[in-house]
């Protein structure tokens, strides 16, 4: 008996066996094996325990850590040079891993991925305005949402469809009176250029009010014809007004119905465009009367009516602002009719016009004006309408 200990590498060849003899081959594998790909990295258990490792593949895995370079050493080989722990078909370790390393189990915060169930995508909130008490504006869209206007929302809600202009409308309409008094005692041509802003913002505020706009063919033929009447005036005289006046109202009557008749308009589209161009280019053409008029009457009732629309948008009950109204036109021709020859025959020249005015000022307020029909019609309609009663009085009483 020897003191070595037993080793298989030193024990003698039993007979029969050659040492110079190649070891056996491993049988070749199936064309299905060789052309399979095997996962030789590193990998993640996707369970949530340890993988369970039988105890005899156990007593064969290669130590964990650091190896040394160029593959293991030559005594850790096992039968047929091949290294323990590495059986055929698989290929040896290069650089520092020996072996293919042991998948390992996955972090608990990767395994309570697994396991969660997906959350529901947050939904968006939907624009809730916020509650007020004055006007405001409506929730955003795509194309626009436009700020609803006090005739909206008085239609909306079934109020009167009477909406007075204002007191700024009431402004420019007085400073616009005065304008027409004060350059009525320089002559006609310096009442003239007033007189073609009344004229012309007549035509507009027409259409406007009757909810025709642009309409600029239908504004451009009543401004015409209003020009034309002061053009007539202006060559014929205040001894030939009436037909100065009448004369070019018809005629524009009769262009506006040919100009409507060629249209290919429906019917009823032809005829509220013939009524609103005929109204329009009636309106602006009488108001060539205050160049008709007597120069002390133009100043009594444009005074008048500049009084009379002021008054009339105090903020007092309709019934006693009209009273009021009416008592301020009076007083205002009293008093501007003893600053002319006028003298107190001016109170029926300014108690007429402003009942005209207060007419204009009515139809101005009519189905839900705009703001635009305000600034337009509320202006403009209540000085037109006191043209023919300044032009009659004047003559009776002036």
């Amino acid at each position: 008996m020897s003191n070595q200990p037993y080793d298989p590498q030193y024990e003698p060849p039993y007979e029969g066996y050659d040492p110079h003899q190649q070891p056996p081959q491993p049988a070749p594998q199936p064309d299905w094996q060789q052309h399979t790909q095997q996962w030789e990295g590193q990998t993640w258990e996707t369970q949530t325990h340890a993988p369970v490792v039988s105890a005899p593949d156990t007593a064969y895995l290669p130590p964990q850590g650091y190896q040394q370079a160029y593959g293991t050493p030559q005594g850790d080989q096992g039968p047929y040079g091949v290294p323990q722990g590495q059986g055929y078909g698989e290929s040896p370790a290069y650089g520092y891993g020996a072996a293919t390393p042991a998948a390992q189990p996955l972090p608990p915060e990767a395994a309570a991925g697994w396991a969660r169930e997906p959350q529901p995508r947050p939904q968006p909130e939907e624009y809730a305005p916020a509650a007020h008490d004055g006007p405001g504006y409506g929730p955003p869209t795509i194309t626009g949402n436009p700020r609803v206007t006090d005739a909206q929302r008085a239609r909306a809600e079934g109020r009167s469809p009477i909406i007075e202009p204002g007191i700024q409308p009431a402004g420019l309409t007085a400073l616009l009176g005065l304008l027409l008094s004060g350059t009525a005692a320089m002559g006609e041509y310096a009442l003239f250029v007033p007189l073609v802003v009344l004229q012309a913002v007549t035509a507009a505020g027409w259409f406007r009010l009757n909810g025709m706009w642009p309409a600029r063919q239908g504004i451009a033929l009543a401004f015409a014809g209003a020009l034309t009447a002061d053009v007539a005036l202006l060559a014929a005289g205040r001894e030939n007004a009436p037909a100065a006046i009448l004369g070019t109202l018809g005629v524009w009557v009769l262009l506006t119905l040919v100009l409507q008749l060629r249209s290919h308009a429906d019917a009823d589209t032809r005829m509220s465009g013939l009524m609103a161009t005929v109204v329009s280019a009636a309106l602006a053409i009488i108001a060539a009367g205050y160049l008709a008029a007597e120069p002390d009457a133009v100043s009594v009732g444009a005074v008048a009516v500049a009084v009379a629309v002021v008054a009339r948008a105090l903020p007092l009950p309709t019934a006693a602002s009209v009273v009021v109204a009416l008592l301020a036109a009076t007083g205002s021709g009293i008093a501007v009719g003893g600053m002319t020859d006028v003298g107190t025959q001016g109170a029926f020249i300014g108690l007429g016009a402003g009942v005209c005015a207060l007419v204009g000022h009515r139809v101005a307020s009519y189905d839900y004006p705009s703001r635009f029909v305000h600034f337009t019609a509320g202006v403009a309609l209540p000085l037109a309408a006191a043209a023919p009663a300044v032009y009659l009085l004047g003559r009776a009483f002036a």
